[in-house]
C-alpha cells in the first residue's frame, strides 16, 4: 500500500515534484555520509563499544539481581533461625541444646500434642465438675 503522503523524488530533482509541506526534504547520499561522518566525531562510541556496553550493562544487572535474591535468600534463612531459637525457648528440653532443625521440629509436634491431650482432660474434668465448656475451647 502506499500512503498519499509519499512522493517519489530524486535527490537534486524538485521539479515537478510535490511535497507535504510537514514532510522535511530527503537527503542526498552524500548529506546521509556526512550525517554519519559527524556522528562519529561527536565523541560518541562506536558499533563494538555500544555492544561492550550493552554487555556490561547486561552483567551489572545480572550482579545486582544476584546480590537482591542472596540479601532476600539471607533474610529468609535468618527469619527461619529465629524461629527455630524462639522454639527452642518455648518446648521443655530443648534448652541450651545443639540445635538440630528436625529435633526441634520431632520435639516441637510432641510437645503440641502433649497440650492437646492436657487441654481434653481439663475440659473434661471441668464437664464432670458440672462446668460448662464453650464449644470454641473443646477444639
Amino acid at each position: 500500500m502506499s500512503s498519499p503522503n509519499n512522493t517519489s523524488t530524486s535527490p537534486g530533482d524538485g521539479a515537478g515534484a510535490t511535497q507535504n509541506p510537514d514532510e522535511k526534504p530527503r537527503l542526498t547520499e552524500e548529506e546521509k555520509k556526512q550525517n554519519h561522518i559527524a556522528s562519529e566525531d561527536d565523541g560518541d562510541e562506536d558499533e563494538d563499544g555500544d555492544e561492550v556496553e550493552t554487555h556490561m550493562r547486561a552483567r551489572c544487572l545480572r550482579l545486582f539481581l544476584a546480590l537482591f535474591f542472596f540479601s532476600r535468600q539471607q533474610k529468609r534463612r535468618q527469619a527461619i533461625r529465629e524461629g527455630f531459637d524462639r522454639l527452642t525457648e518455648l518446648v521443655p528440653g530443648l534448652e541450651g541444646q545443639g540445635r538440630s532443625e528436625g529435633l526441634v521440629l520431632k520435639r516441637t509436634v510432641e510437645f503440641m500434642r502433649q497440650q492437646i491431650e492436657e487441654r481434653r482432660v481439663m475440659v473434661d474434668q471441668i464437664e464432670r465438675a458440672g462446668g460448662r465448656v464453650d464449644d470454641e475451647l473443646k477444639k
